[in-house]
């Protein structure tokens, strides 16, 4: 899937269309002056015309020749962007999708040879070098985002990000004081609360530490609990979390709260940690070696 959408964005970053004229070599296909290979399958007159700055609402069908690649054909999701800077009249998808209003069906081609001067390392497995393939997309406008309503959720976007950001410290403040927290944060706000202290090999740089634990959200929601055995300063784990753990010897039972910028930050962790939420996790050092 990841490789389709490297093929999905090729022609939209500007792939050239090479042209001589408006014959398209391509059976049933027009070609524009500019060397755009396109076939308008089906016309809505009613629907909104598409724009520079419009994003659609698309399904789309990647293919090579009959080799389908990519279809998201029921399920319409946001595919593309018309941006002013990429729109030159040299053959890009851009200029074909300017075409169209929502509703309507095209396709639109372009030999695999072309593409693979430009994205050679990023080309399907099955496309052969010389053998006049055709790589097609066919698109589907099923409705449009104008760019005033892009702007206006990015704006939106960003005010909720900073509303959640200023409700992190107080969020933080009512859940030590529900949970009766009398340890002392540190100067960067994270929580170490030990609730057993063990006696034996401490946390450091280069051991190997094997442990138990359970992290939650402010609310108890219980977003993991595992085991983990990894090598100190050889795995990449949360900042407060090799904070919190540093130095503490093995046996331990412990609490960390920590704040969202020794975590996962503004940007959260995929739909399981929202952004700047704050983290609690129960950890028992088992070993360390």
């Amino acid at each position: 899937m990841k490789n389709t959408f490297k093929y999905l964005t090729m022609l939209v970053a500007g792939v050239i269309l090479f042209a001589a004229c408006n014959k398209s070599d391509i059976p049933g296909y027009k070609k524009t002056k500019s060397g755009l290979h396109y076939k308008i399958e089906k016309v809505n007159k009613k629907g909104e015309k598409l724009v520079i700055g419009d994003q659609l609402v698309a399904e789309v069908v990647f293919r090579l020749d009959n080799e389908e690649l990519f279809s998201n054909v029921g399920k319409p999701q946001r595919m593309f962007t018309i941006k002013e800077d990429t729109y030159h009249g040299d053959g890009r998808l851009d200029e074909g999708l300017l075409m169209l209003h929502v509703g309507d069906k095209a396709s639109f081609a372009i030999f695999a040879d072309s593409m693979a001067a430009y994205y050679d390392n990023h080309m399907p497995p099955s496309y052969l070098p010389g053998k006049g393939q055709i790589l097609y997309y066919d698109v589907t406008v099923v409705d449009r985002v104008s760019a005033d309503e892009l702007n206006q959720e990015r704006e939106n976007f960003y005010e909720n990000m900073k509303q959640m950001e200023e409700a992190e410290p107080a969020a933080i403040a009512e859940y030590v004081k529900k949970n009766n927290i009398t340890t002392a944060p540190r100067a960067n706000g994270l929580y170490v609360i030990v609730r057993k202290q063990g006696k034996g090999n401490v946390v450091a740089t280069g051991k190997d530490v094997s442990l138990k634990y359970k992290g939650s959200l402010l609310d108890g929601r219980v977003f993991d609990s595992n085991t983990l055995q990894y090598t100190v300063g050889k795995m990449g784990l949360i900042p407060g979390w090799e904070e919190g753990i540093d130095g503490m010897p093995a046996g331990t039972e412990l609490t960390l709260i920590i704040p969202s910028k020794l975590g996962y930050g503004p940007m959260g962790n995929r739909d399981v940690i929202p952004p700047y939420s704050p983290l609690v996790f129960d950890i028992e050092i088992t070993q360390v070696k």
